[in-house]
């Protein structure tokens, strides 16, 4: 916090005829100190307590956070506090939605001067635009870390986010003629006949026998086991054990901006480093079909046990952004709707959980706690909510002799 005025100054005239004045003020810890002054004469006192306090408030005015532009005031919170505390990517995200969807908006507003109507109106703003409610609820997150920032340092008297709450998703949806879905709804999946047509154009070649599609066995391998991007990428060949068809995960690929202490530069760059999680440093079995797959990449480069399973033509770790865009070109020339790479990671949960029918038409499934252990998820709940694509279709004709 900052100093804190809590008297004009008292003047008294001591024993010997002098004259003695005291200020009263908190310092920057919160403890109750005083300036004391002396003089031969009254006025004298009086004048330099009248300077004192003068520079005093000066010298808060122009370290006054409430009296500074947002966006200066913000982008010094977030390298200060943020910066040192958070993933690299984390950070770049947080910075992202700074610059693009509250500085084009507030970054000139005085931070003193915002109020709750100012708030509201960024989030509306950006609702009336299109964009996802993902994407606004980032920007009220932002907003309220930064201002009870302000608020618990004393640098503002009222946090403007106290009435400014993040709008209610079914509003949200209705307000751009969206359909509000259970979570469940939303999950993207691949069904049987669209795995089977990726997989065909995977494996496409040229005149010449050369395959389109460089490494395309590693989306075989997502499919598979329901590793996360950054993870396959991050597979070194000495993290998988054939012989008792396991794999060991120890790290993670991620892409982050390129920086000169904290500022950015052109490009981009990868960043090896741990997982996403606590819960996703484990061991994932492996399937007949991702032995397969293991086999096809390294058949198609091996570099070692020490280099990365899916490396780049220089041998290095390969981009999640040119590994995205493989990916999204074979969907296309297949045919196939447009789905994120996280929908394979759906496609193997799904299926593991619903089940798959079995020739004596019984159906093979497991606990979406198991599921959630294969995935790295520190509860199943998560696993259910945001990662199953419930089957509806296995209700039919359940109810059949509950007659009541």
């Amino acid at each position: 916090m900052q100093k804190k005025l809590l008297t004009t100054g008292n003047i008294f005239k001591r024993t010997d005829g002098r004259w003695n004045g005291v200020v009263w003020y908190l310092d920057e810890q919160g403890q109750r100190k005083r300036k004391s002054f002396c003089g031969t004469s009254k006025l004298e006192v009086k004048e330099k307590i009248t300077d004192y306090i003068a520079a005093l408030n000066e010298q808060l005015t122009v370290s006054d956070e409430s009296k500074a532009k947002l966006e200066d005031s913000m982008t010094n919170w977030l390298r200060v506090f943020k910066f040192p505390s958070v993933e690299r990517g984390t950070y770049d995200r947080l910075e992202c939605t700074a610059k693009h969807q509250i500085y084009p908006l507030l970054g000139e507003n005085v931070v003193g001067d915002i109020t709750s109507a100012d708030i509201k109106a960024v989030l509306n703003h950006w609702m009336n635009q299109g964009y996802a409610y993902t994407t606004v609820k980032k920007v009220y997150n932002i907003l309220t870390d930064y201002f009870r920032y302000l608020t618990q340092q004393e640098l503002i008297t009222k946090n403007p986010m106290s009435a400014a709450p993040m709008i209610k998703k079914s509003n949200f949806m209705a307000s751009q003629g969206k359909e509000n879905r259970p979570t469940f709804e939303t999950v993207t999946t691949f069904n049987l006949e669209e795995i089977e047509k990726f997989k065909a154009e995977a494996v496409r070649t040229w005149g010449n026998g050369e395959r389109i599609y460089q490494q395309a066995a590693a989306y075989t391998l997502m499919l598979n086991t329901g590793l996360r991007t950054g993870e396959v990428l991050g597979l070194l060949n000495s993290d998988i054990d054939l012989e008792h068809k396991v794999i060991h995960l120890q790290r993670g690929v991620k892409e982050i901006a390129k920086r000169d202490g904290l500022e950015t530069t052109s490009g981009r760059e990868i960043k090896v480093g741990k997982l996403k999680t606590a819960s996703s440093k484990r061991d994932v079995p492996l399937n007949q079909a991702a032995v397969d797959a293991i086999l096809d990449l390294r058949k198609e480069r091996y570099l070692g046990e020490d280099r990365p399973l899916i490396p780049d033509k220089n041998g290095n770790y390969t981009r999640p952004v040119n590994f995205r865009k493989r990916y999204y070109r074979i969907l296309e020339a297949a045919g196939i709707e447009r789905k994120g790479l996280h929908s394979l990671r759906h496609t193997f949960a799904t299926t593991l959980v619903n089940g798959v029918k079995q020739p004596d038409g019984s159906i093979k499934s497991l606990s979406p706690r198991q599921v959630a252990d294969l995935l790295g998820h520190s509860t199943s709940e998560i696993t259910e909510l945001y990662y199953v694509k419930k089957d509806t279709a296995r209700l039919a004709g359940i109810t059949a002799g509950f007659e009541l």
